[in-house]
């Protein structure tokens, strides 16, 4: 009877001895294990008792659960292991104790790869030690990459010196941020930059959402780390990454210290690739005037196309970024410049409701039965969103209200 109701679950997928454990009542746990109590079923958040022991730092607990044979490798869980779970709360006791039953010190999954990851994300130096004593594998790979990846990600300076200091392999590959160096430049860790610089980082790997540690450090705006990566070689025009080139990131978040850094440099200014295809393109998107000027000032050219956004013109023009759209019309932007998904700038700004630009637009000789684009033209663009103030200015302009062509085929 007993046995039968000790190993039941509740509705959270929970036993009653996994309960016990997670919450530290050890009379509690004591009492359903001599009942007859599966010190190994598997279920909630932590996969086991003894991983949930692990981690709420119940030592005794966790020292009774092995003591009944409770499998100090079992997997599942949040963090994979109980070893894991001790390791990334900071118990160097439990962990100790599971490493003196045979704990692999190098299991794989959970939510940092390996215990070593989980240590070394949350800084805790005496525990790294330990596993790196019993033969933890300092460049094994997991979610966050490495644990070297993991501390410098964090910040965690001196636990980024004892890995490197422990033969971690300062390029080694990571997961989202592509290497140790691109995700400390990308969270301006600027000591963390110099150290892995100083150990050998190569400056220009690539890989990662970023591409290059030039760019993720652009992208997030820190100066010092431009300058720091920069003064080591930095290629400041290389291409990959969510924005193409350093650049680009630069340009789009509008950081003008930043930006004046990579021109001063030699950054192309006219270079292409990325989500916006170009710096010009970024910055007219976000509405950086100033960014928009300097990149002009720079020989950025002003009728640059994109597949899908178009020219810098029709981007601004969608947006209602009207001062950019001035700034480009005065550097010589070609206000009837087909391609892109409105086709036009004026098709753009009509379908967008921006009266002001429309208006900017025709001043400039628009054309107002430009074909082209998804509507087919700037009035029917207008009429598929009911912008009756831009119908009648485009009417009054010479808008033929029977034009076919586009998405609706006309404007009735």
């Amino acid at each position: 009877m007993w046995f039968n109701t000790v190993n039941t679950y509740d509705r959270n997928r929970d036993m009653a001895l996994y309960w016990a454990s997670e919450r530290g009542h050890i009379e509690t746990v004591k009492i359903l294990l001599d009942k007859g109590a599966d010190v190994n079923a598997q279920g909630g958040d932590y996969g086991s008792a003894l991983q949930a022991a692990s981690f709420e730092g119940y030592a005794e607990i966790v020292q009774l659960l092995l003591d009944k044979g409770a499998d100090v490798n079992a997997q599942g869980g949040d963090y994979g292991s109980a070893l894991q779970a001790a390791s990334k709360e900071g118990y160097a006791e439990i962990i100790q104790l599971l490493l003196d039953k045979g704990a692999d010190v190098n299991a794989q999954g959970g939510n940092y790869g390996s215990a070593l990851q989980a240590a070394s994300e949350e800084g805790y130096a005496e525990i790294i030690q330990l596993l790196l004593d019993k033969g933890a594998d300092i460049n094994g790979q997991g979610d966050y990459g490495s644990a070297l990846y993991a501390a410098s990600f964090e910040g965690h300076a001196e636990i980024v010196q004892l890995l490197l200091n422990k033969g971690a392999d300062v390029n080694g590959q990571g997961q989202y941020y592509g290497c140790a160096l691109q995700a400390a430049s990308l969270v301006g860790h600027a000591e963390i930059v110099q150290l892995l610089l100083d150990k050998g980082a190569d400056v220009n790997a690539e890989g990662g959402d970023y591409g290059s540690a030039l760019q993720a450090a652009s992208e997030e705006g820190y100066a010092e780390i431009v300058q720091l990566l920069l003064d080591k070689e930095a290629d400041v025009n290389a291409q990959g990454g969510n924005y193409g080139s350093a650049l680009q990131a630069a340009s789009f978040k509008g950081y003008a210290e930043i930006l004046q850094l990579l021109l001063d440099k030699g950054a192309d200014v006219n270079a292409q690739g990325g989500y916006y295809s170009s710096a010009l393109q970024a910055a007219s998107f976000e509405g950086h005037a100033k960014i928009v000027q300097m990149l002009l000032d720079k020989g950025a050219d002003v009728n640059a196309e994109e597949e899908y956004f178009g020219s810098a013109l029709q981007v601004a023009s969608s947006q209602e970024h009207a001062e950019i759209v001035q700034l480009l019309l005065d550097k010589g932007a070609d206000v009837n410049a087909q391609g892109g998904y409105y086709g036009s700038a004026l098709q753009a700004a009509s379908k967008e409701g921006h009266a002001e630009i429309v208006q900017l637009l025709l001043d400039k000789g628009a054309d107002v039965n430009a074909q082209g684009g998804h509507y087919g033209s700037a009035l029917k663009a207008a009429s598929s969103r009911g912008h009756a103030k831009i119908m009648q200015l485009l009417l009054d302009k010479g808008a033929d209200v029977s034009a076919q062509g586009g998405y609706y085929s006309s404007a009735l």
